[in-house]
């Protein structure tokens, strides 16, 4: 069984929004992140060309879904993870409650075999996750450089 934390952020109106950053970009170690958000907005996703980010309007009861590290592992980059950030409003506060689904720390992760059916290559190798958690936030790597612990 895995495990599941919760962060309850709260982000104050900002009367300069340019000078501060909510959350700076990143990605998710999870496997799963479901963001509970209100309807100020303020998440951008990294375009797919890397050049631009995208706002993610709030839609009122709707949950986020970020695909996590963790997950682009065990898909062997079927399913990726997306850079995001959180940017502040100058006039109202913002709420969001990130719900992230991580394995056990005891867990082995790596490509499950249904992803490998149709003999794709296999890009990652099987990693204790508790040891690919520490790299993740010790190292804090930018960008496909969190991917390097369990690339092949």
């Amino acid at each position: 069984m895995g495990t599941m934390a919760i962060n309850i952020k709260y982000y104050p109106p900002c009367p300069n929004p340019s000078i501060t950053i909510g959350a700076r970009r990143h990605y998710d170690v999870s496997c799963i992140t479901l963001l509970f958000q209100d309807n100020t907005g303020g998440l951008y996703v990294q375009g797919t060309k890397g050049d631009n980010w995208i706002r993610v309007n709030p839609f009122k009861g709707a949950i986020a879904v970020n695909i996590g590290k963790s997950l682009q592992i065990m898909s062997n980059d079927r399913y990726k993870s997306i850079e995001h950030c959180v940017a502040v409003d100058s006039r109202r506060a913002r709420i969001s409650v990130p719900l992230f689904v991580n394995p056990s720390l005891n867990s082995v992760i790596g490509p499950f075999p249904q992803m490998l059916k149709g003999g794709e290559k296999i890009v990652y190798k099987h990693v204790l996750f508790s040891n690919y958690w520490d790299y993740f936030f010790r190292k804090r790597p930018s960008g496909k450089a969190s991917l390097d612990f369990a690339k092949i």
